[in-house]
């Protein structure tokens, strides 16, 4: 992949999301639209993104029973995803189902840990341990269920490539060096997850809402 920065479009607004794609689309190797745009704009949003010309990361975080689970990726197979997510926690069942139901050409990658939580966070979910532990664990049930790779933060990303050398690692929660962190709680910069083994970097703030998103988003490039 020459460009791994996958822009996160977690806005409603599509005139808005089309209009800065079209600004950085010469400085991402892709598009995350996630719940907040598939709940405004439906497939109708994702197919209008799509004539920008660049892949689509659907992140969806599909997370139920196996069947319904299958039924949903083999709905979005119209749209043609470069990747989709689905939560690791729902079970290697799960897991080998939404391969299984994938389109040809699409990564299923298992979210393992959402980078807006920490241990403390986790205990009141009721799994103890440290939030590396809960995604080794989750890592290795995605790859015995034959996914692609998973999504995890930037913190246990060196550890997972270890284990898992040919996977596929999403990496959010990214902040260039100094930038507010927001909600975010386990991040780190673009370049320590890249040169941790990550294959896709994922930022939005730090670019869709700068002052000058072009600047912002070249300068990310150039670390890299």
């Amino acid at each position: 992949m020459s460009n791994p920065i996958y822009l996160a479009l977690d806005v409603p607004q599509l005139e808005a999301s089309k209009a800065l794609l079209q600004r950085v689309k010469s400085h991402i190797g892709g598009v995350k639209l996630g719940l907040e745009f598939f709940c405004a704009h439906g497939s109708h949003g994702v197919h209008e993104i799509g004539h920008i010309g660049l892949p689509i990361f659907l992140d969806l975080k599909l997370h139920d029973i196996p069947n319904t689970v299958a039924g949903a990726m083999q709905a979005i197979h119209m749209l043609e995803p470069a990747i989709v997510t689905v939560h690791a926690s729902g079970g290697r069942a799960m897991m080998e189902d939404a391969k299984a139901a994938a389109a040809d050409g699409t990564k299923v990658v298992g979210v393992t840990m959402l980078t807006s939580l920490d241990e403390r966070d986790l205990a009141r979910t009721g799994v103890n341990g440290k939030p590396y532990d809960q995604v080794m664990r989750l890592a290795d049930l995605a790859h015995n269920a034959g996914l692609d790779g998973i999504v995890c933060s930037g913190q246990e990303i060196k550890a997972v490539h270890k284990q898992w050398k040919d996977g596929f690692f999403v990496v959010p929660g990214l902040r260039p060096g100094g930038k507010p962190t927001g909600d975010q709680k386990r991040v780190v910069t673009p370049r320590q997850a890249r040169d941790d083994g990550a294959s896709v970097l994922v930022i939005g703030r730090p670019i869709s809402r700068a002052d000058d998103p072009v600047a912002a988003a070249r300068a990310i490039e150039a670390t890299l």
